[in-house]
């Protein structure tokens, strides 16, 4: 029988801007939504690390970010 002891995700996340909006308050919804996300993490106690947050030059988000995985325990992965 096997056991999970530790798991965890990594993903490249894209805040992208939407098209039918004005470029600034795309921009501001991008960020608002990027704060969202991280809130929800907080708030569902998902324990993650942002391995790095890059502003591209239109104005949106890409995060590289590692996190829990359904709950398992995490390990060493977010050292």
């Amino acid at each position: 029988m096997k056991r999970v002891k530790a798991a965890c995700i990594c993903q490249t996340l894209h805040f992208m801007l939407k098209d039918d909006l004005p470029h600034g308050e795309a921009v501001k919804l991008v960020q608002q939504e990027y704060e969202h996300y991280k809130s929800g993490l907080e708030k569902n106690r998902t324990q993650y690390k942002i391995v790095e947050e890059m502003e591209q030059p239109d104005g949106s988000i890409m995060v590289k970010i590692i996190k829990q995985y359904n709950n398992s325990a995490v390990g060493d992965y977010l050292n």
